[in-house]
């Protein structure tokens, strides 16, 4: 009790101890706990007191380190106190006192060397920045030096083992990616400094000219000591028959043990390297394209495919005249090893940081890349010999045959290829980014554009000569398209040699596909494909002219020749126009025509683009829809020749205009045989002429028949009775009746004839009224087609009954 009554007033305890010991002394039995309470307490108040004291003793110690470090900043700005004093006093001239400076207000030299002291200062401290960035350059560069000649020597000395070759080998690549970091960093900092980045570059390419062939060099070695190139005895003894091909053992999977792990540091050291050229190219490129310079090959698996190469090729030159055995060992060989890139080799390339590398695809361009190499060198000059030479004795079947095979086998070779590799998933970025030539044995017509001519010479010839067995058959020009029309609206009446000059274009069009680059394909396309559409051409216009030669177009036989020409100008033109809204044909439409005979690299690099021409095929197009558009317009001046011929009596007959009418609503005699002659003439022309067609010819017809009719009866001075006027009438109705099967309204495709007889039919009060109103006049009568010189003819020749 008598502690409780020790203890202070509550109105003298703070809100925290009072809430304490409410949360602490609740019950009963937490006084019972009270004694451990007080203890817990005071070991606690101790502990905080010793935290008092080492508080305390850390502020005395940085005071007092605050208090010197402020002595010597006291210091220093006296001493700069003190040296501006001095060059102030320096400035002054001993003429004038301090006093009087300061009572003129001339003290100013202090304030105009302030900016020149300023500059001094900044000059001394770029200075400064320049020396020790130059001698830690140089000591960077001085430790690579030491590690590449330590690498060299280890590698001189037998005794020397190849782990400390490699490890001083991996210290100087290190170095090096200090050494570009560094270089990047002061390039885009202290761009100035550039004969310090050229003196560091050329130390650096002396150091790489050591240290890479080295790094090639050792590696090689330890590619020999796995096994590799595997041999390839198996394989070759195997060719002729592909089912016999066996498994072969890859070395890459069957090593272990320290040759693994040696082989893993030096492909990932070449990769290291790499790498490193890269960043130093991409930074020495900066404001060029370095897209096109900085892709290289993988240094690692060129060295995988160089032996390869190498051994293949003592194969190789047995099979000459069998080419197909080397495309089967070529995509043999690829596809054994194609596993080990992705599974083996890749990690290492991830690891080495080489963004947009793909074993896979590196190892399958270089194959393919030593087998184009090796058909530029052996197979083609050899065919291409052997062209000449028959060529010159006028033979040239042996030769073109062997080609065309050789061509064969490489298109069929190439897709294989394409299929090898969408395995991946990476083609749709190949084709992105251009590089799809690396996989193709057809990207060796990209440095010889002359075989790529001679091969579209010999695909010309031998579908010309296709063609023209085809062509000569008559009963290919009769014989109608089978199958289905463009569209639905669409009876083109095609004969069946037009469906054979498309299948032989699409027959090129598909051997060129294969062709890696948009030049080769437009230089292939105009070469071979748009001859064969000119020789067809020339064909049409051959047959059509022989028709015209004979019979002047006036027999019916003649006018189904020429139809039946015309309607496979405008399928072949149809399906053209229908090719060229596919982006494959759009794209080769973009190199110019007059880069055909340049050389392919000018038009790759070429980025004039042709303004209009929409697709490759524009040029044909044209020229096939002149030939057609003529031809039709031939066709109907003939038959309105023909119908003038017939007419012209009837047009003559001026008295039947002021005769009295006998037989009321006839149709006059002397027009029966020229409506007849046009009704027999257009039945065979509809028959045989396409749709599209027909309706130019028979609007031209309708055009040239009103105008024929105008002038030979309307405007002739023919003087026009009652009667007359109704006989003029009920023949134009027979004549609008015969284009009527063609459409709902035909006196609208003879506007001038049917406005004449308006007004032919007017009353005489009424139709004088058009010397007063006018074009006024003209407006309000619906005469939109006939001048007011013409309309005062017709008027004039109009007699009425008094």
């Amino acid at each position: 009790m008598d502690s409780l009554q020790a203890l202070p007033p509550l109105s003298s305890l703070s809100l925290s101890a009072v809430s304490f010991l409410n949360a602490k002394l609740r019950t009963g039995e937490d006084l019972a706990r009270a004694p451990s309470l007080v203890s817990e307490l005071q070991t606690q108040c101790k502990d905080l007191d010793a935290s008092l004291v080492d508080l305390n003793r850390s502020l005395e110690s940085r005071l007092a380190a605050y208090a010197s470090f402020s002595d010597r900043i006291d210091g220093l700005f006296g001493d700069v106190i003190t040296k501006l004093t001095d060059l102030r006093s320096s400035d002054l001239k001993s003429s004038v006192s301090p006093q009087d400076s300061i009572a003129d207000g001339s003290g100013g030299g202090l304030g105009e060397d302030l900016p020149v002291l300023a500059k001094e200062v900044a000059r001394v401290e770029t200075v400064r920045a320049y020396a020790e960035m130059a001698l830690k350059l140089d000591n960077l560069v001085g430790d690579i030096e030491d590690a590449v000649s330590s690498a060299m020597n280890k590698n001189l000395r037998k005794r020397s083992s190849a782990q400390d070759s490699e490890e001083m080998r991996l210290v100087a690549i290190k170095t090096l990616k200090l050494v570009e970091d560094i270089l990047t960093s002061v390039t885009k900092t202290r761009p100035q400094w550039a004969r310090l980045i050229s003196a560091v570059d050329h130390r650096v390419d002396r150091a790489l000219a050591i240290l890479r062939p080295q790094a090639i060099a050792d590696h090689r070695a330890l590619l020999t000591s796995l096994g590799w190139p595997p041999p390839l005895s198996n394989l070759t003894s195997s060719i002729p028959d592909a089912r016999k091909l066996s498994e072969v053992s890859n070395p890459l999977f069957t090593m272990e043990g320290d040759l693994k792990h040696q082989y893993c540091e030096s492909f990932l050291a070449l990769c290291n390297l790499q790498e490193l050229q890269i960043q130093r190219k991409y930074r020495q490129l900066e404001g060029h394209n370095r897209e096109v310079a900085l892709h290289q090959p993988l240094w690692a698996i060129e060295e995988l495919v160089n032996p390869i190469s190498v051994a293949s090729q003592r194969h190789f030159s047995k099979w000459i005249d069998k080419p197909e055995f080397i495309f089967a060992l070529v995509y043999k060989i690829t596809c054994d090893y194609v596993d080990s890139m992705d599974e083996l080799l890749q990690p290492l390339v991830d690891k080495a940081m080489l963004t947009g590398y793909s074993c896979r695809e590196e190892w399958i361009s270089a194959m393919v890349a030593s087998l184009s190499t090796y058909l530029a060198k052996e197979i083609s000059p050899t065919y291409v010999g052997q062209f000449d030479e028959e060529n010159a004795s006028g033979i040239t079947s042996q030769a073109r045959t062997s080609w065309l095979h050789l061509v064969d086998l490489m298109v069929s070779f190439d897709k294989r290829i394409r299929s090898l590799v969408e395995q991946s998933g990476i083609l749709q970025s190949l084709q992105e980014d251009g590089t799809l030539q690396k996989i193709s044995s057809l990207s060796m017509f990209s440095d010889r554009p002359d075989w790529l001519d001679l091969w579209a010479g010999i695909e010309l010839a031998d579908m010309l000569e296709k063609l023209q067995i085809r062509m000569d058959d008559e009963r290919n020009w009769t014989k109608k398209v089978q199958g289905p029309a463009l569209s639905a609206s669409d009876d083109f009446k095609s004969p069946a040699i037009s469906s054979g000059i498309l299948q032989s274009l699409q027959s090129l069009i598909e051997r060129c596909r294969s062709l890696p680059t948009i030049s080769l394909r437009a230089r292939f396309i105009r070469l071979a494909g748009a001859p064969l559409i000119q020789k067809f051409l020339d064909v049409l216009y051959l047959r059509c002219q022989e028709a015209e030669g004979l019979t002047a177009l006036t027999d019916d036989n003649a006018l189904v020749k020429v139809s039946h020409s015309i309607n496979a100008a405008h399928y072949v033109e149809s399906v053209l126009k229908q090719w060229c809204e596919d982006v494959f044909f759009l794209e080769m439409g973009l190199i110019q025509d007059d880069q055909v005979d340049l050389p392919i690299a000018e038009i790759s690099s070429s980025k004039v683009l042709v303004e209009g021409s929409g697709c490759i095929f524009h040029g044909e197009i044209a020229r096939l829809e002149e030939f057609r558009k003529e031809w039709v317009e031939k066709i109907f001046v003939v038959v309105l020749r023909g119908f003038d011929a017939q007419s012209r009596d009837y047009m003559k007959n001026r008295r039947q205009w002021q005769e009295k009418s006998e037989e009321g609503g006839s149709l006059s005699k002397m027009l029966v045989g020229a409506l007849d002659y046009l009704q027999r003439k257009m039945s065979v022309i509809q028959e045989n002429l396409n749709g599209i067609d027909f309706i130019g010819v028979w609007r031209s017809l309708a055009a040239g028949v009103d105008k024929l009719i105008f002038n030979g009866i309307f405007v002739s001075s023919v003087r026009f009775n009652d009667d007359g006027v109704e006989r003029l009438g009920y023949d134009l109705e027979v004549l609008f009746g015969v284009f009527g099967a063609w459409c709902l309204r035909p006196e609208g495709f003879f506007p001038k004839s049917n406005e004449g007889l308006k007004l032919l039919k007017m009353g005489e009060k009424q139709l004088q009224d058009h010397l007063i109103g006018g074009e006024t006049w003209l407006k309000e009568n619906g005469i939109r087609y006939l001048s007011l010189a013409e309309v005062d003819k017709i008027a004039r020749n109009r007699v009425f009954k008094n």
